[in-house]
């Protein structure tokens, strides 16, 4: 279990290379339930990711660095290994899925790394990579379940915590759940009265599950794959990561599809901010499910990511809008 020691010798690593994103107000936001967006969408990769992947290869010996690191993710992941990769002179594998956003397979092709595609399915691209790795020695840097990458992601919550001590509620998507295990991780060892609520997509909800099951579940490729979160798609957790969430987690909230893309237009038109549809779906809760989520005056959004598609971009802003009941 990822201790508050771990998460401040992380804060200390990724100081200069992961920027401090600070908290924006939402102008729109009710007197007595007030909102503030932590936009990670204006770190380098464009997305949290770069925090743990810095703080996993910074803290490997000379000997691994040497050998290589690998991984495999849909996209941001993959960013953030390969920033963090070449910041530290470190060759980089990546497998990524064949449906990758083309924005984010350019990006992480763009920072050096050395890219191989696979299928679809979550499971496909970590055997993959675990073969690469068997074969040539490189080091594994795992998408979420990995405690030191953990401990990277945890400095978003420390940064909440140090720049709105009053917050009440703080709300964090859900994909392999390692930004939500080190955001908890950290927040609930500081101030354990604030609370964690994991938005994860409805059709992509494995963590939903096994929450209420208290067991690991897994969805299918085929269903997670129909969310526009394409960040979001895991078929299932980690051990850690499940360990993590069970420990520190208050509550996991599902929202639409439809919320979610109306959460990205909301975003866009009334925040002035451009996430991709996984760094929305904090604000859909917050928007949608008043009613499942705490009483609270403060609470935070995350938005974990910016990286989406032009075109993706383009059909959700030009669909019709949703009506706030």
């Amino acid at each position: 279990m990822v201790s508050l020691d771990d998460i401040k010798l992380a804060q200390r690593r990724i100081a200069g290379v992961a920027v401090r994103t600070q908290l924006i107000p939402y102008a729109q936001s009710e007197d007595d339930r007030l909102l503030y967006f932590k936009p990670e969408n204006f770190q380098p990769i464009g997305a949290f990711k770069i925090r743990g992947a810095y703080n996993k290869i910074a803290a490997l010996t000379a000997e691994e660095k040497q050998r290589g690191v690998i991984s495999y993710s849909s996209g941001n992941h993959a960013q953030g290994v390969a920033y963090a990769a070449r910041e530290l002179g470190v060759r980089a594998t990546i497998v990524m899925p064949g449906n990758a956003p083309r924005v984010k397979l350019d990006n992480t092709r763009a920072l050096g790394a050395n890219i191989v595609q696979v299928g679809n399915g979550g499971e496909e691209r970590r055997i993959k990579a675990e073969e690469l790795a068997a074969e040539h020695g490189y080091i594994m840097v795992p998408p979420y379940n990995d405690e030191t990458l953990i401990a990277g992601q945890g400095t978003v919550g420390l940064e909440i915590l140090e720049d709105l001590p009053q917050v009440n509620t703080v709300l964090v998507p859900i994909g392999g759940g390692g930004l939500i295990s080190g955001v908890a991780a950290a927040i609930k060892l500081s101030n354990p009265r604030v609370r964690v609520i994991g938005i994860e997509p409805a059709v992509a909800g494995d963590a939903h599950a096994s929450f209420r099951a208290g067991t690991l579940v897994e969805f299918p490729p085929e269903q997670t794959g129909q969310t526009i979160a394409d960040g979001l798609r895991a078929q299932h957790l980690g051990d850690i990561t499940f360990a993590h969430i069970q420990n520190f987690v208050d509550d996991i909230v599902t929202v639409s599809e439809d919320e979610i893309k109306e959460a990205v237009r909301r975003m866009v038109f009334g925040a002035h901010l451009v996430p991709e549809p996984s760094g929305a779906v904090t604000f859909a809760g917050y928007l949608f499910h008043r009613h499942e989520l705490p009483e609270a005056q403060f609470t935070v959004a995350i938005i974990s990511g910016g990286n989406v598609e032009p075109q993706v971009l383009t059909q959700i802003l030009t669909e019709p809008g949703m009506v706030l009941d």
